[in-house]
This record gives C-alpha cells, sequence and structure tokens, in this order.
C-alpha cells in the first residue's frame, strides 16, 4: 500500500536531517537540503520521520507516488484467487451418482479450486453418520488422485463437511 503521509520538503520540521541517497549518507541542515533538493527541481522527502535525525531522502515525489502505484496494480493482477466449490451427497447416494460428483470434483480441483463436499442428514440418517464416512471413502477413492485432503470429514449440526485443496505439481 502506498504511504502518502510522508512530510514533503516544508512540512519537515527538524533543524537536521540525514540526507541518504547516492553511496552514503549525511547529515545536513533542513534549509540546506531544501536547497539542494530546489536545484535538482526535486523534493525532500522524510523517509524515516521517527529517526534522530529524520532520515530524508530527494526524489521526485510525483514520479515515486505513479511507479508505486504501477507496482500495486501488477501485484494485484499477478494474484490469484482460490474459488471454493460445493459439492453435496446424501448418505443414500448411489454408485453412479457418486461417480458423476466425483468428476465435477476433479474438473475443480484441476481448475485449482477447493471442494467442499458436505452430506446432508436428515430424520433418522443422523443416527447413522457412519454411513457418510463410507461415502466419503468412496468419494476419495475417486478424486484422490488428483485432491489432497486439506480438512478431514468432520460433522457440523446436520451436515459432515470434507475439504478437499488441489494436489501441488
Amino acid at each position: 500500500m502506498i504511504n502518502k503521509n510522508l512530510n514533503l520538503n516544508e512540512n519537515i520540521r527538524a533543524k537536521e536531517v540525514r540526507l541518504v541517497g547516492g553511496e552514503e549518507s549525511i547529515i545536513i541542515s533542513t534549509k540546506e537540503a531544501l536547497k539542494m533538493a530546489e536545484e535538482r527541481n526535486q523534493d525532500l522527502v522524510a523517509i524515516s520521520p521517527k529517526a534522530d535525525p529524520p532520515v530524508c531522502k530527494i526524489m521526485d515525489y510525483s514520479k515515486f507516488l505513479y511507479e508505486q502505484s504501477k507496482k500495486e496494480k501488477e501485484n494485484r493482477k499477478n494474484q490469484k484467487t482460490v474459488d471454493i466449490k460445493e459439492i453435496r451427497l446424501s448418505p443414500s447416494i448411489e454408485e453412479h451418482d457418486i461417480e458423476v460428483k466425483a468428476n465435477n470434483a476433479r474438473k475443480f480441483l484441476q481448475s485449482d479450486n477447493k471442494v467442499k463436499v458436505s452430506i446432508r442428514f436428515r430424520g433418522r440418517q443422523n443416527n447413522y453418520t457412519n454411513v457418510g464416512n463410507k461415502v466419503f471413502e468412496i468419494f476419495l477413492s475417486k478424486v484422490g488422485e488428483i485432491g489432497v485432503i486439506e480438512k478431514p470429514a468432520r460433522l457440523e449440526g446436520n451436515n459432515m463437511i470434507l475439504i478437499l485443496a488441489p494436489k501441488k505439481h
């Protein structure tokens, strides 16, 4: 993030500043540093105003801000967002239906998305959560070569939830 709160030119209140840039740093009066910046048609910027004496640099501040914003824009463009896709199963799901859902999960994992697999238990099914574990085992046997378990199966209320992440290449 760009720090636009840097002290510039006349806003620097210290009597002396440490001027950095080039190969060495020197301590000079603020007036001299301002005069040097004006001669070069640039700004005197307090990089570290809390230091004693404050650390300053002579630079073209508007160009600096422009380059910083370009860098941030480039970083945002290169950022990869990971979506979580959800697949819902039921405890009484048939083998072919598991195969279809597993194919969908495989597509999601290949496009580098995480997959949240959930089983909802209703009524009496809540007493037979071990059936849900068997359904997850069958599902994982079909998706296991592409995905890796990020969060193991856990019962939360009436739902059993498992999160898969794509395997690293």
